[in-house]
Order: C-alpha cells, then structure tokens, then sequence
C-alpha cells in the first residue's frame, strides 16, 4: 500500500482516528484493571486489553508508515479514557462490562462505515487497510459479546449509561478525524 494510490486524506482521517480509538481503548482498559485487575473479571479484562494493545501497536505502525500525525487531542483522551474505565468499574463488573459493550458497539459501526467507504473506492488499493480495520473490528465485536457474557446489562441505569457513553465515542470519533 502507498501512499501514491490512495487518497492521502482519507489515510490520514483513517488512520487518525483509529490510532486514537485504539489508544482510548488501551486507557480504559487500564482504568477498568486498577479497578478490577484483581477480581474474578480481571483475567477477562486483560485479555481484551491485550487485543487492544496488538490494535495500538499496529496503528503506531501505521502512523509511522504513513507520517500521519496523531490527534491533537491525545492527552484529552489518556485522561478521559482511563476516567471512564476506572469510573464504570467503582460501579461493578457489570459497569465496566457495561461500559465495553458501549464503546465495542461504537467502534464496530464506526469500523463498518470505514469499510463501506473503502469499498465503494477502489477495494484493490485499499487491501492491507480493509484486512486490518476488518480484523480489528471482529475482535471488537467478540469484546462486545463478552461484556453482554458477563451481565452488562446487569449495570446500573444500564440504558443510560449506554447511551452516554456512546453519544462520547460519538464525540470522539468526530473530534479525532478532525484535529
């Protein structure tokens, strides 16, 4: 993949705005550990971020490959990021399962508006970035399964709670490809 045969802007939206997901996610993640890391969920908690990790590393890759600045808002993130794990885990397991059901939901739908209009370009240019966003995204969704696995929906308030959430991952999505 080269820059040359693909659109320059549309990488770099990509590829920012997924580099910061996949960070925010780390940093939940390490948010819902400080919180749960030593409870039965702890182990279930460690291997998600443990995907989440493998995602970063490869955006990193991806960043330094394609000389896409990261978002402005990265420090933004770290701290909200870890706020909102750490946050919905004082709430329970359930909280915090709540909380990666939302934001897993989130990023699958944001993952498949970016496959969709990768497709409706030209797929062939595009193979190395639709098998990692698709790859990524799956995995995404097995997190999402998990939490609904270990009573979600069980959370506090768990429709609101829900819903906030992902009207942030709304906001986040929109502030990172931009800035």
């Amino acid at each position: 993949m080269t820059l040359d045969s693909i659109s320059r802007a549309a990488v770099d939206r990509i590829i920012r705005v997924d580099h910061a997901g996949e960070y925010g996610a780390n940093r939940i993640y390490a948010g819902q550990m400080a919180v749960l890391g030593r409870t039965s969920v702890g182990p279930v908690i460690q291997k998600m971020w443990d995907q989440e990790k493998d995602h970063l590393k490869k955006f990193n890759e991806l960043m330094v490959a394609f000389r896409v600045r990261p978002t402005i808002l990265m420090p933004f993130w770290n701290v909200v990021g870890f706020a909102l794990g750490a946050g919905t885990a004082l709430l329970g397991k359930e909280g915090a399962m709540a909380c990666t059901v939302a934001v897993e939901e989130s990023i699958a739908h944001h993952y498949n508006n970016q496959i969709r209009m990768l497709m409706e370009k030209e797929p062939e240019k595009y193979t190395e970035l639709l098998q990692v966003i698709r790859k990524f995204r799956d995995e995404e969704l097995e997190h999402h399964d998990i939490g609904l696995e270990h009573d979600a929906q069980l959370a506090p308030a768990y429709t609101v709670l829900k819903s906030l959430i992902q009207a942030g991952c709304s906001a986040a999505i929109y502030l990172s490809e931009r800035f």
